[in-house]
């Protein structure tokens, strides 16, 4: 037998040591060792290999547009959303279109190749929309992408939304969102989860709602959330993004609600690096941390993905597509230090937010689809650790992008000629 492709000698997430044979777009076989011609030999060479980075909530309509028209000067969620008004009347298809591919190429060289995305549908031109919907066509042999119609400016509280999220869903837009806190009183936003929920019913779609992105305690619009999936059926298909009010809320309330959304199958997406940079703005000292309840969800066994949320946008004026600095930053947030609790923030920059996108073909099982990323480390939480480089990715069976390792040059009397800041095979450092 041949292959188009061999990966040879890399480490996989579980630790253990595996060739990995690819035909066409397929996975064909993980061995200990093959042996066997291929049109090209990649050598991992111990290296880390894994399934690619999966971003389940991100903002591309809005992506690499830092500056247009001004900054956010007081750097809070409520600023970002005024400052995203005016620039939306500035926004042209073709420059939505170019920042999105341009992202897109930084995505797939960091590794990231599936993503969520969502577009405001407050717009009566649906200018983001088509363009987004152009993009997802164009990446599509080598970036799974999912469009989220999401009325920004409130399903209820903007007069066109409700008409907008519908032409935007008939366009072919893949998820139904929402945003219920940025309704005008709490029972606005309480009958905009439940007639989008309808909606995503009646369509046969999935949910993503921005939920409770807020310091108020009593903002709880999760708890419908979870009540809607399962009057409706919904469960398995219904995620809420942020839910940052449980940070504040009552302890004996959240030992309700943890419960009921593991019981309707309520996934969670916090956004560690714009939740702690947009939470607790109002705060003087202490200040809360702006991160969901994330230690206390996996105990309660909701399914829990990390987003990258923003870069270079509105509301954020970092980021570079990787999300080894969404998990990085998420681990130290929710205090998940232990071994197993950082094997568990990659799991959320790869397996779990696949799970949550619904990308059946996903992961490095034979039959699979034939997308990995060779990184600079030998396991998850050393890839955390270091951020690790991306040697090599691979879309769809083919190299899409690769860079050779490196090793920094020392220039010291009696100390090693190079430095590198992994760890030794055994586990200890030089």
């Amino acid at each position: 037998m041949s292959f188009d492709l061999i990966v040879k000698g890399g480490r996989l997430p579980d630790g253990s040591r595996a060739d990995i044979g690819i035909s066409g777009q397929t996975i064909r076989a993980i061995e200990a060792s093959i042996e066997a011609e291929a049109g090209r030999v990649i050598d991992a060479a111990g290296n880390l290999v894994t399934p690619p980075f999966v971003d389940p909530h991100f903002h591309m309509d809005a992506t690499l547009s830092y500056g247009i028209p001004r900054i956010n000067a007081s750097g809070t969620l409520l600023e970002g959303i005024a400052l995203w008004g005016e620039l939306k009347p500035l926004l042209t298809h073709e420059a939505v279109k170019e920042r999105a591919l341009a992202y897109c190429d930084w995505a797939v060289s960091m590794g990231l190749l599936a993503i969520r995305t969502h577009v405001d549908t407050c717009d009566n031109r649906l200018l983001a929309v088509e363009a987004l919907l152009e993009v997802k066509r164009e990446v599509a042999h080598y970036i799974d992408m999912q469009l989220v119609a999401f009325p920004q400016d409130g399903f209820y509280r903007d007069p066109k939304a409700r008409e907008n999220t519908i032409r935007a869903l008939d366009k072919g837009v893949d998820v139904v969102g929402g945003i219920p806190h940025f309704e005008r009183t709490m029972e606005d936003g309480r009958r905009s989860v439940t007639e989008l929920c309808e909606i995503a019913a009646d369509r046969g779609l999935m949910v993503d709602m921005h939920c409770d992105e807020t310091d108020d305690p009593l903002s709880r619009h999760i708890e419908q959330l979870a009540y809607e999936a399962q009057r409706l059926g919904l469960q398995g298909r219904v995620a809420g993004s942020h839910l940052t009010s449980m940070h504040s809320m009552d302890n004996y309330y959240v030992s309700k609600l943890l419960p009921l959304m593991a019981e309707a199958q309520v996934s969670a997406i916090p956004n560690p690096l714009i939740n702690i940079v947009l939470q607790g703005r109002h705060d003087t000292y202490p200040k809360r941390r702006g991160l969901t309840r994330v230690p206390e969800m996996l105990t309660a066994g909701i399914r829990v993905g990390f987003g990258q949320d923003c870069v270079l946008d509105p509301w954020y004026s970092l980021g570079t597509a990787d999300m080894l600095d969404v998990a990085f930053m998420g681990l130290h947030v929710a205090q998940m230090t232990s071994p197993a609790d950082m094997r568990r923030c990659f799991d959320m920059v790869t397996a779990e937010s696949a799970a949550i996108m619904g990308l059946a073909d996903y992961g490095l099982e034979v039959g699979r689809k034939a997308s990995l990323v060779v990184l600079d480390a030998g396991d998850p939480v050393e890839a955390i650790r270091l951020r690790a480089e991306r040697l090599c990715v691979v879309a769809g069976g083919q190299v899409v992008a690769e860079r050779e390792k490196r090793a920094t040059r020392l220039n010291i009397d009696g100390r090693p000629s190079t430095v590198e800041r992994r760890l030794r095979p055994e586990g200890r450092c030089p």
